[in-house]
């Protein structure tokens, strides 16, 4: 039924796809159907089609903070890469939802301006990276964040502020309202030194290549750091660096990394991690709180 209204509206979709080059994981799992809207006109269309029949979907960022768990996601993944316009406004910009941060970091530190330069290592798309509050360096998307533009619940397109975001420690409005979709947002930029902020993103590019494992494929931290502790720290006290479960190993370089160290399946990072959950809890009394986003 979707594909016929795929096809009838001139829809740009693929059906049954693999997915391991949309994930940073890289795990080999394949879905229905892969979309990609034209605009927003088309976006809302395609959600009223699938809101009207039920159907499973989820929107699907740079795939850099998400464990495909199941080898066929039986559903639609809408992918917003044409999302992707940039304004400049003095000292705001607008970014589509499927412009790179790391990208956009980078131009706007080119004219000059901080308020990202946290996010030079941070491989979302912007739409995601605003959902999730992604941030680095003791700062995240809340603190440069002006106001989104989404597809709300009743597929009507609003404005929501910085307050109405309810920005938490990597947790959002709408990581909560998953039904709203980013369609861009306006982040207010700081007047900066071109040339010191060039050499701090390049400072920290150098820390990240020697801490993380960079060269293999992972989706970054898989737990948020407790309170005045740091997972990492927990979980290689618990001599967990390299245990593995399939093709999904606890990195070696860095304990609060999970790394595809062979075809590793959704299943082996999620049984990987519930070792890891369990692990910690037992020693510590500490439950650790994924940051990366299970997609049953």
């Amino acid at each position: 039924m979707i594909k016929n209204f795929f096809d009838v509206n001139s829809i740009d979709y693929r059906k049954d796809v693999s997915l391991k080059k949309y994930n940073t994981y890289r795990i080999d799992a394949t879905c229905s159907y892969l979309v990609f809207p034209k605009d927003e006109q088309e976006l809302i269309l395609i959600m009223s089609e699938i809101k009207k029949n039920n159907i499973k979907y989820f929107i699907l960022g740079n795939g850099s903070n998400i464990i495909l768990s199941k080898i066929h996601y039986d559903g639609v993944v809408i992918k917003l890469d044409n999302f992707n316009e940039v304004v400049y406004d003095n000292d705001f910009v607008t970014v589509g939802a499927g412009y790179s941060l790391i990208r956009i970091a980078n131009e706007t530190i080119d004219r000059g301006y901080d308020g990202l330069s946290f996010a030079t290592g941070i491989p979302g798309a912007v739409g995601a990276s605003t959902v999730m509050n992604a941030g680095a360096y003791n700062m995240d998307m809340s603190q440069s964040v002006v106001s989104v533009k989404v597809l709300n619940d009743k597929l009507e397109i609003e404005n929501l502020s910085n307050s109405q975001l309810e920005y938490e420690y990597r947790d959002s409005f709408l990581k909560k309202n998953k039904e709203y979709i980013v369609l861009s947002t306006t982040f207010k930029l700081i007047k900066g030194d071109k040339t010191a902020l060039k050499e701090l993103a390049d400072k920290r590019r150098v820390a990240r290549m020697e801490s993380q494992p960079l060269d293999m494929p992972s989706a970054g931290s898989v737990f948020r750091n407790p309170v005045n502790m740091y997972a990492g720290k927990l979980i290689e006290e618990l001599n967990l660096k390299g245990y593995s479960i399939g093709g999904a190993q606890v990195s070696v370089k860095h304990a609060n990394f999970i790394v595809n160290v062979g075809d590793a399946t959704g299943n082996d990072i999620v049984r990987l991690i519930k070792k890891i959950q369990n692990d910690v809890k037992k020693e510590y009394k500490v439950d650790l709180r994924l940051e990366q986003v299970i997609i049953e």
